[in-house]
């Protein structure tokens, strides 16, 4: 009996294995799993031309406008836009320090496409929601910035104010979800509405959703398969645009969301807050990577810019006080230097952080210590995260060039490719092929 009970845990534990294996594989979520950037044994070209069509295996234009990322499972790629008539009018690259929103107030539906990731071809796609948009938009932001979130089985739209949905692979709506009004605005002006761009993601089940708003912000979980929800829990916070990330502490998951008064971690199976720290840019939008039991955090604006190794097992309020750089759960934190846009790449031992002017500093993810920073390309603007794969990181700046660069001690441009698009999204990967999302097409390299 003892060695049947036995087979039988193996079993399962072999299954649990393989599910996560199989899911480490996929690029599910805003930069692939755990929000890591990171898919190594892809096998990707060397390079590519779109002008002579040198490794590029298809491009397609995708109708009106987004910023989200594509997600992938198997032969299936997934996005969104959203499409009307004016559905780019105000866009507004570069770099400026205008807040003002645009003002269109044209009828656009919000859409989720499904693609055949080897030929670019349409499976099918949804229009979640048609209607005048609740919230105005940033200038360089679209009304379809949160990147969708899949597990093999389910589709999770998040689309802010027009609501969350759900879709199985063969786009059935399962169930869906309005909230109202989510004030995605700048906390000193009111009138500065810069749309929502927080990306839900999957985890064991359960869809997990960060709301950081102007009024009644909260973080909660849903039921995949029946819209149900698990809990939610408030949040006092300014608003912002983070997408949550998972991490582990003593096996147990847990949730760790960015912030400017309540950065945290909470319990995943109650959404109890189980530490808690504030400080930092005021206006929070680079996602927590993890790695080397640490929750790797930073943000820029405001004063203040740090990036911070947070401890897996944090408890309590382990807010630095003044002048401090470390704490019991603090392992380590660099005052100024962090991003206000990009999430950091945690890569073979080496921690990325991308600026907007395209200053890469290289630092030891387990002592904070910089090991280089190097200016990229010529180009003044750069929004996307980086993104890599088998010993190189790929950086992408707003005109459309894409920087490969090599992971060692000493910066190393190996290539720098011209798409001539504007390009403002993190690319996705999969075996043998990347994907780049411009204003205008998203295009699929693979070697030939």
């Amino acid at each position: 009996m003892k060695k049947m009970l036995a087979f039988f845990v193996l079993i399962i534990l072999c299954q649990t294995i393989s599910g996560q294996l199989k899911k480490e594989l996929q690029w599910s979520s805003y930069r692939g799993n755990l929000s890591s950037g990171v898919l190594d044994n892809a096998n990707l070209p060397d390079s590519f031309n779109l002008d002579t069509d040198y490794n590029i295996r298809w491009k397609i234009s995708i109708a009106g406008m987004g910023i989200s990322s594509p997600v992938i499972w198997g032969d299936k790629l997934f996005i969104t836009s959203a499409v009307s008539e004016s559905d780019r009018a105000g866009f507004k690259p570069g770099l400026y320090g205008d807040v003002k929103p645009v003002n269109d107030s044209s009828v656009h539906e919000w859409k989720v496409f499904c693609i055949e990731k080897s030929t670019g071809k349409i499976l099918w796609e949804k229009i979640s929601f048609k209607g005048v948009p609740k919230m105005k938009r940033h200038p360089k932001s679209t009304h379809a910035n949160t990147t969708l979130a899949i597990d093999g089985n389910y589709v999770v739209a998040f689309f802010g104010s027009e609501g969350l949905y759900c879709y199985d692979f063969s786009g059935n709506l399962q169930w869906q979800k309005n909230f109202g009004t989510l004030k995605s605005v700048f906390f000193t002006m009111e009138s500065a509405e810069w749309e929502f761009a927080s990306s839900p993601i999957i985890h064991n089940g359960a869809a997990i959703v960060q709301c950081d708003v102007l009024e009644n912000s909260f973080l909660a979980a849903y039921e995949l398969k029946s819209g149900k929800e698990l809990w939610k829990t408030e949040r006092d916070e300014y608003p912002g645009w983070c997408t949550p990330n998972i991490y582990y502490n003593n096996g147990r998951a847990c949730i760790a969301v960015n912030g400017f008064k309540h950065r945290g971690g909470y319990d995943f199976v109650t959404g109890k807050e189980l530490w808690r720290m504030s400080g930092g840019g005021d206006i929070q939008i680079p996602t927590p990577v993890v790695g080397n039991g640490l929750i790797y955090f930073n943000s820029a604006h405001g004063k203040f810019s740090p990036i911070m190794a947070i401890k897996t097992d944090a408890t309590g309020d382990i807010t630095l006080v003044e002048g401090e750089t470390s704490n019991s759960y603090v392992h380590w934190s660099i005052p100024r230097g962090g991003s206000y846009l990009q999430t950091m790449l945690l890569y073979r031992n080496k921690l990325y952080n991308l600026n907007w002017n395209g200053s890469l500093n290289c630092i030891d993810p387990l002592t904070g210590k910089e090991i280089y920073n190097a200016k990229i390309g010529n180009s003044k603007s750069f929004i996307a995260s980086p993104v890599a794969s088998d010993g190189k990181i790929y950086i992408v700046d707003e005109e459309g060039t894409v920087y490969i660069v090599s992971d060692s001690d000493k910066y190393n441009l190996i290539k720098a490719i011209p798409m001539n698009d504007i390009c403002m999204t993190a690319p996705a990967i999969t075996d043998g092929m990347i994907f780049f999302r411009t204003q205008k097409y998203l295009v699929a390299t693979g070697k030939k």
